[in-house]
């Protein structure tokens, strides 16, 4: 191959790589000082990353989704139920930005956005912690914050 081609091709497999949303890694026990008890859930928005506290300066890390912002939940809150392959309805700002969605999508249909777990947080059941059947959403900006997607929680 010619010199150039190459370098061509070297820098845009780089501009392609650089630009692609970078896929979720997998949980990893990280270091955490904040001042929160063993068995919390603290979601950092700006580090897109929930954290569950392990206690003695160490936490469970999982890379999550979460609202653009002006759409971002914040908070504190407990977890009011859990819920295996729940349902969605999506709330009246999300149809009115999509009226096309049903008012109730199925759990464990490959078109809920719930995935096949979701830990409802208190007050009055709108957001929740939950699971994606697209791994590609993970660490995305999205236009509503109902939820905070993770994998494998």
């Amino acid at each position: 191959m010619h010199p150039s081609r190459s370098l061509a091709a070297i820098s845009a497999a780089l501009l392609l790589a650089a630009t692609m949303p970078q896929l979720a890694q997998a949980r990893e026990i990280v270091g955490f000082s904040d001042p929160y008890s063993s068995g919390t859930v603290v979601v950092k928005t700006n580090e897109r990353a929930l954290y569950y506290v392990l206690g003695n300066g160490k936490a469970v890390r999982y890379p999550v989704g979460v609202g653009r912002r002006g759409k971002q939940w914040t908070g504190t809150a407990f977890i009011a139920s859990k819920q295996l392959r729940p349902a969605w309805s999506p709330p009246a700002e999300v149809k009115h930005d999509k009226p096309s969605l049903p008012d109730v999508i199925a759990g464990g249909s490959p078109s809920n956005p719930m995935g096949a777990a979701a830990l409802a947080l208190s007050g009055g059941g709108e957001y929740a912690i939950h699971g994606t059947n697209n791994r590609l959403r993970l660490l995305r900006l999205h236009s509503h914050v109902q939820c905070r997607r993770a994998r494998s929680l």
